[in-house]
């Protein structure tokens, strides 16, 4: 697996943290699996505050985990920012993360809590989307298509080779995607929906936004994403309109772990206490992330898609992050749809 440094973004972000009057020095090995973007804006706001160097890597959080478990016996990552909480819940029951309890949990929304809680404090979450997709408003008026408001209307034969998901063994999002219709329909039933909707699918991507970015350059007509990801492209400028679907969809509780056998444990933790201020999370709107902050009293964007407007499905984060359950889904998800993709 390839891994491309990205470029370090020097963008301040005023966090302001006890912990973090004196300044450091050092390095700090970190994965990134949010956008791009936020990826190096977070970055370049760490260095600039403490003066610890960050060797970053922006990884999905599907390879993310690959990654730390094949380097379980020599861990070269120290800190694993982001991305779905399923392979986090994962990682921290196989024991590759660790327990950790920040002075900062008291000031968290309970759902980021909990999370700690779950997973014996081995991962926290640090924001929360929920799952829908996004469409291109002008390719749909091009060519006379229906708005889908639901999952039953992805599968119209109006949509054959206008819908890119990305592929769950690599993507958190589509992962999420999958458990979510396991959760509302039954396993059998989610994967007969599956098939059908893989007759309209052109592409099953490596990046969960991705397929919604497709979707802003014309390049194909919905992308299922988290909807914070459509929503990013709607404020970039592009013909994108989001859509939470009327069944019920899941939810993303996007989270954060320290690698066990960590070789700069402080410095982990210095991030780790810092990205859950509430002033590093006010700052992600200036990446064009609008994701919810776990942050109480965080500024939350006014552009970020509500819970409180979503139906949302009890999503079992314990049960679907559990790593038979996991391994189970994808290997039918290779066998079922993998196998019969375009």
């Amino acid at each position: 697996m390839g891994l491309v440094k990205l470029a370090a973004a020097a963008l301040a972000a005023g966090a302001t943290f006890f912990a973090f009057s004196a300044r450091a020095d050092g390095n700090l090995n970190l994965i990134c699996s949010a956008d791009v973007v936020i990826c190096e804006q977070m970055k370049g706001a760490f260095e600039k505050k403490t003066d610890i160097s960050v060797n970053m890597v922006r990884l999905s959080s599907g390879e993310t985990y690959a990654k730390i478990r094949a380097e379980a016996r020599n861990p070269k990552t120290d800190i694993w920012w982001a991305g779905t909480g399923d392979p986090h819940l994962q990682a921290a029951s196989e024991g590759l993360t660790l327990e950790y309890k920040s002075p900062m949990l008291g000031e968290l929304h309970e759902w980021a809590v909990k999370q700690a809680e779950s997973a014996g404090y081995r991962t926290v979450g640090v924001y929360a989307g929920a799952l829908g997709w996004g469409y291109n408003t002008e390719i749909f008026k091009q060519k006379n298509l229906k708005e889908p408001k639901c999952w039953a209307d992805l599968l119209d034969p109006s949509f054959k080779g206008e819908v890119q998901i990305a592929n769950p063994n690599s993507s958190g999002t589509a992962y999420t995607a999958l458990a979510t219709l396991v959760q509302i329909m039954g396993e059998d039933e989610a994967f007969d929906y599956l098939k059908k909707l893989n007759a309209n699918v052109s592409q099953y991507t490596k990046s969960g936004s991705a397929p919604v970015k497709a979707a802003a350059r014309g390049e194909t007509a919905i992308g299922i994403v988290f909807m914070h990801d459509a929503v990013a492209q709607t404020v970039e400028g592009f013909p994108v309109k989001s859509v939470a679907p009327c069944e019920g969809t899941g939810y993303e509780i996007g989270s954060m772990s320290i690698i066990k056998g960590a070789k700069n444990l402080d410095n982990a933790k210095k991030w780790y206490d810092w990205a859950l201020s509430a002033d590093v999370q006010s700052s992600m709107k200036e990446a064009k992330s609008f994701q919810l902050p776990s942050n109480k009293t965080a500024k939350v964007p006014e552009e970020a898609p509500k819970f409180e407007d979503i139906k949302l499905i009890d999503y079992d984060f314990k049960t679907y992050g559990d790593p038979a359950k996991r391994k189970e889904l994808l290997e039918r998800w290779d066998r079922e749809i993998g196998a019969a993709a375009n």
